[in-house]
């Protein structure tokens, strides 16, 4: 579901369609509620970590999974990503590789394959069998927060600190799968993902019980200079707005930013109209790299990618978590 504006206005002033429809949200909420209760059916043989979210999408889960495989693979570690691979046509399990595309497998999971090997697999609890037996020592479970049927050994919850956890209300009727409170007594972690404003705001508003991680997302140096780059940006992510603002702090001159649905496709009609906008305009078009694995081929060197990571401001606790797992 696409993220809606009112969604993110303050719980203490509830816009009206808020108010109308959080009796659907409560319901919701409960429903989430009851199903987590359900004990899980499958124990994996390796330890499972889940970086998952409360909010509806958009918080930055792909980058702190990124940045988790990464920490796992330097401490001598074999992590293996397991994903639904949303917007992707396959069952699985299916260990993704550098000839699937998007349409099979979806955009996030070809990315996280540049990281540590990754399987898609509707059914989790097969995916984590295929992943185990092909030599993983840790599952890095993306997503799947809400999910009972896996146990988990660690759990980290993503948000956006500038965007918190809204107000505070289930879906429909704001961004929530879950009331926060209920949600984070299942977490070992909460990661918030922002500037250091952002993370100021977000503290001062949202009471965390557990360990609380802090970090942003820096865009990596691939020596393009993006001052006064006129650009024509496209993003389909949960909050194209985050990558405008980037390339805006990058210096870009942004002609026009276009905001698609989060996984959109992006057709051959739909790049045809780009590239001749940004003809005509004397731009170059700019992207995210989670949009760039979804670009048809013949478009792909025509497009410019940004890609972020995740920075923590401190990793010790984190760190010594992982390292309690394999005790």
């Amino acid at each position: 579901m696409k993220p809606l504006n009112f969604w993110y206005t303050s719980a203490n002033a509830l816009d009206w369609r808020a108010r109308f429809l959080a009796p659907l949200g409560a319901l919701y909420g409960a429903m989430t509620a009851y199903r987590v209760r359900q004990a899980p059916t499958y124990v994996s043989r390796r330890p499972v970590i889940c970086i998952g979210n409360i909010n509806a999408g958009g918080t930055g889960k792909t980058p702190s999974t990124i940045a988790i495989a990464q920490m796992l693979v330097s401490m001598g570690h074999a992590p293996h990503i397991v994903s639904r691979g949303y917007g992707g046509s396959l069952t699985g399990p299916h260990a993704v590789s550098a000839t699937d595309n998007a349409r099979e497998v979806g955009d996030e999971p070809l990315l996280l394959a540049a990281f540590a090997p990754t399987w898609v697999s509707k059914d989790r609890a097969l995916g984590i069998e295929a992943a185990c037996k092909a030599g993983a020592s840790h599952i890095l479970m993306d997503d799947g927060f809400q999910n009972p049927s896996v146990k988990k050994d660690m759990a980290i919850v993503v948000v956006d600190a500038g965007k918190g956890f809204g107000n505070g209300l289930c879906l429909p009727a704001g961004p929530l799968r879950e009331p926060v409170n209920k949600g984070l007594k299942r977490a070992d972690f909460v990661l918030s993902i922002g500037t250091e404003a952002q993370q100021a705001q977000f503290a001062a508003s949202t009471p965390i019980s557990v360990p609380h991680l802090k970090g942003f997302l820096e865009p990596l140096q691939t020596g393009l200079d993006f001052a006064n780059m006129r650009c024509i940006a496209f993003a389909g992510i949960g909050h194209p707005e985050k990558f405008f603002n980037t390339l805006r702090n990058l210096g870009a001159q942004i002609i026009r930013a276009e905001a698609l649905a989060d996984h959109q496709t992006l057709t051959p009609a739909l790049m045809k109209r780009l590239s001749n906008d940004a003809l005509l305009q004397d731009a170059q078009l700019v992207t995210t790299e989670k949009d760039a694995v979804r670009l048809p081929q013949s478009f792909r060197q025509h497009v410019v990618t940004v890609p972020v990571r995740l920075v923590l401001n401190k990793d010790t606790e984190l760190l010594a978590a992982l390292t309690a797992l394999n005790a």
